[in-house]
């Protein structure tokens, strides 16, 4: 008789869920989330976004009891996005000091003083015309825009912000913000870039929820092609370059070898940002029956962590944490 060949035993490693959550190489935490909050002009106010189930937008005045949910949860970290009711050519409601991310700002930090809160940092939900900075000759005028950016950045500062996020993939944006918040005496407030922003198809259900779909064109012209691996590098490496203190990959998912390469090229926290579209698919294939939604988030939450991933910015952070506590 011939002899059993030699081969590895790898499934001893795979044996019972002990022996599984023991040898598992990347884990999911709460403190990795990042909680996307919309916040709304009004009162009394909590509109469910029609594409995204389970995500409302807030007025003020119910900010403090949906804050108070995720904090218990244990998610520490949230992102805000302001919804005004008046727009204008120039974004003025971005970077005034009653505008609705210093006022949210200024109301979580009152009740809960440890919760950090990241500032996003755009022009989009403020303009008239849905673009990320002032428009001149029908195409998005970079420097001109950067002045706006740099008041806004300040002003969210002032109201207290302990993370500045610029979204607006202006070139030169974490340069001007930076000097702009050191000028202020802010020179401990981080910022945390969205340094590789694609134009993607991704984002619809965030204009829905943000209300900045842009009134003419597109945003082709400023943020990356999806086609591009390279030229992530190169807009990462500026911005490292310009200051920043942590780098948003966005989106995930359709991305991963993206997060990757930051990664494994630059030496600061990298941030996934989980998209509207890769949340509403999820859920409205779970609302059909159609998948295990509890697994399938784990799993592809997970796999942005493998992916290179410190931090994840999610709309399923409540979810998660509840099922990361069973």
């Amino acid at each position: 008789m011939g002899q059993t060949p030699e081969f590895k035993r790898h499934r001893r490693l795979r044996s019972s869920h002990a022996m599984r959550a023991m040898v598992r190489e990347n884990h999911l935490r709460t403190e990795d989330f990042i909680y996307p909050m919309f916040v709304i002009e009004g009162e009394n106010i909590k509109n469910e976004v029609p594409s995204m189930p389970g995500v409302f937008q807030v007025s003020l005045d119910l900010l403090k009891g949906e804050v108070e949910e995720v904090y218990q949860l244990g998610i520490k970290s949230i992102i805000l996005f302001g919804v005004p009711n008046e727009k204008d050519e120039v974004g003025t409601g971005a970077y005034v000091e009653d505008g609705m991310i210093q006022e949210a700002t200024r109301l979580v930090k009152k009740e809960f003083p440890d919760m950090l809160v990241v500032a996003d940092t755009c022009l989009c939900e403020y303009t008239s015309h849905g673009h990320c900075g002032v428009i001149h000759n029908h195409d998005v005028d970079n420097d001109e825009s950067l002045k706006l950016l740099a008041k806004t950045a300040v002003s969210q500062a002032e109201a207290g912000a302990d993370i500045i996020a610029p979204s607006n993939m202006m070139d030169g944006f974490v340069a001007v913000i930076r000097k702009a918040l050191d000028d202020a005496g802010y020179h401990n407030i981080p910022i945390m870039s969205y340094a590789v922003k694609y134009a993607s198809a991704f984002y619809g259900p965030f204009r829905d929820a943000a209300d900045s779909t842009p009134q003419f064109g597109d945003r082709k012209t400023y943020q990356m092609d999806p086609a591009n691996r390279i030229e992530a590098l190169r807009e990462a490496e500026s911005d490292v370059q310009e200051g920043a203190d942590f780098l948003i990959v966005k989106p995930a998912m359709s991305y991963l070898d993206i997060v990757r390469e930051v990664k494994d090229n630059f030496n600061l926290p990298v941030v996934a940002y989980n998209v509207s579209g890769e949340y509403s698919m999820v859920k409205a294939a779970a609302l059909n029956g159609w998948v295990n939604e509890k697994e399938l988030v784990l799993e592809k939450l997970t796999a942005m962590k493998r992916a290179g991933a410190d931090l994840i910015i999610t709309y399923f952070a409540k979810d998660v944490a509840k099922w990361l506590s069973e």
